[in-house]
């Protein structure tokens, strides 16, 4: 039985309507007109832009308009460390990193301890422990030190927690509980969290005295608590920011909800082996195929809902080849056991890069870690 829709940055399940979750959120559609000005700015498209990963947006226009005129914009987007990080966080991450060096810009990246002490069952401690693993992931993904800034949320607390009072005064819990279907037996400090995840929207004008906008790209999911953001920042004289929006990353096991590292068999870490890679594709990777070979060399099988065709879709960047393991498995000339190998090498090829790489990143959280300063005196 098919699960309803549902998406929350705290709960999605079901098979998800992308068309419907536009006209739910109020978002506007990334049009082929979008797509061109991005690629004429930057030389060219990312795949997951070419391929509708991400396929919404909020205000990109205006961000646009701005680098034209000469003022860059700041990227934001963050990870609520409660555990391991898997394929499906990474996607945003990659567009992110490409945005980077296409734009030259600036990126904060928020890691959200308190959202997850204040929301899950985990202690604190093992929520830091998560906070640099996570970091040690992120760092390995190759994002420039010089132009990358960690901010978290309680070891900045002394220049967050200022700005986010200042935002919590607007929002009223009415607004709170409409939004995330919050009700009286939610600890006060869930309440407040939002005003800790709108700050570095604008934090890094008020740190460097500018007034650039500020792009996050994101998981769908997370939409909700910026909707409530924008109309924040602007009552205290900041600009909106724009949004990019991405779709999910099906889970190893099929097309509803979206991956999760608590359930070990339905995500790919980026620590797993290449035996634990080639375990967990062959066992649990959702098939689009037919019962038998017989009847799939008749019938072929399904790309839009098997796994590894769809995990190919951000691991595959040639977009020929692409079309052609697309087409060969629709009309049955490729299996299924075909299609999962193929993945496979692909997954395996690239964590081996990530773990090299993660090895090395150890050592430079410092040169990520933003260096905090009160932004507050008190005369005496």
């Amino acid at each position: 039985m098919t699960k309803k829709m549902k998406v929350t940055p705290y709960d999605v399940r079901g098979k998800v309507n992308y068309d419907k979750l536009i006209n739910e959120f109020g978002v506007k559609k990334l049009s082929e007109g979008d797509l061109k000005r991005i690629e004429r700015l930057a030389g060219e498209l990312h795949p997951y832009l070419r391929r509708g990963i991400f396929f919404a947006h909020r205000d990109l226009k205006r961000v646009l308009d701005e680098y034209e005129k000469g003022n860059k914009f700041f990227l934001y987007t963050g990870i609520g460390p409660s555990g391991p990080i898997h394929l499906g966080h990474i996607g945003t991450w990659r567009l992110v990193k490409w945005l980077q060096d296409r734009f030259d810009t600036d990126l904060w990246f928020q890691f959200t301890d308190d959202e997850k002490f204040l929301y899950g069952n985990k202690g604190f401690k093992e929520i830091r422990r998560w906070t640099k693993e996570n970091m040690i992931d992120i760092i390995a993904l190759g994002f420039n030190p010089k132009k990358t800034h960690f901010l978290v949320d309680t070891l900045h607390a002394g220049i967050m927690y200022p700005e986010a009072i200042k935002v919590a005064k607007k929002i009223t819990f009415s607004t709170i509980k409409a939004s995330f279907g919050f009700n009286d037996s939610n600890n006060i400090g869930s309440i407040f969290y939002t005003a800790m995840q709108t700050v570095p929207i604008f934090l890094p004008n008020i740190l460097r005295n500018e007034n650039r906008p500020c792009l996050i790209p994101l998981g769908v999911d997370q939409d909700p608590h910026f909707r409530i953001s924008r109309d924040v920042v602007e009552k205290l004289g900041h600009k909106k920011p724009a949004i990019l929006h991405a779709k999910f990353m099906p889970a190893l096991r099929g097309p509803e909800g979206k991956m999760s590292s608590s359930l070990t068999n339905s995500a790919i870490l980026m620590t797993d082996s290449p035996k634990e890679v080639e375990r967990k594709i062959k066992k649990y990777a959702f098939s689009g195929g037919q019962k038998t070979i017989a009847e799939h060399r008749q019938k072929g099988g399904n790309p839009d809902i098997d796994v590894s065709f769809q995990w190919l879709r951000y691991f595959e960047e040639d977009d020929e080849r692409l079309n052609q393991i697309r087409e060969d498995y629709k009309s049955g000339r490729l299996l299924t056991s075909e299609l999962k190998e193929i993945l496979i090498k692909k997954i395996n090829a690239f964590l081996k890069v990530h773990q090299e790489r993660r090895k090395k990143a150890k050592d430079k959280i410092n040169d990520f870690l933003f260096k905090t300063r009160s932004l507050y005196k008190i005369d005496v």
